[in-house]
């Protein structure tokens, strides 16, 4: 699945997984969706769905902890080969992860009252996101999606 550029920061994504994915997922009785993104400079997590104060308290923390480096040859960074946010996003996703398991249970991912799925876009340009989604499990016996 693709999901569409989006700005720095930390983005509440479970709508667009569920609008990509979702008539899939109905189908399964119980089981598990992997989420992988494709790339190294922006990560997936599970957090805060109804404050969006936690996702820019998120990305406030997380650009402390790897802030950007200035131009090549005065920074802290050796690898800015894209920029100064370039070897800050590659550290954020490595906190952050690439990769989520979510359960799926009667047709719904199995996610807490106030849980969702975030993007952490860790750069200034990251472009379009591209993501794997694989689903495995028990389908209906009857073959129809839940509602």
């Amino acid at each position: 699945m693709t999901l569409a550029e989006r700005p720095r920061g930390v983005h509440l994504i479970t709508r667009d997984v569920l609008e990509q994915v979702g008539p899939e997922i109905a189908t399964y009785d119980v089981g598990l969706a992997n989420l992988h993104l494709l790339h190294t400079s922006a990560g997936l997590s599970i957090n805060e769905n109804a404050c969006a104060a936690v996702r820019r308290d998120l990305a406030r923390f997380l650009d402390a902890l790897a802030p950007d480096g200035p131009p090549r040859g005065k920074g802290k960074y050796e690898h800015d080969d894209e920029g100064g946010d370039d070897m800050p996003a590659h550290i954020k996703g490595v906190l952050t992860g690439f990769t989520l398991t979510v359960p799926i249970t009667k047709g719904r991912l199995a996610l807490g009252t106030w849980q969702g799925i975030y993007l952490f876009e860790s750069r200034d340009r990251g472009g379009p996101r591209s993501m794997v989604v694989t689903l495995q499990g028990s389908r209906r016996a009857d073959g129809r999606r839940y509602a």
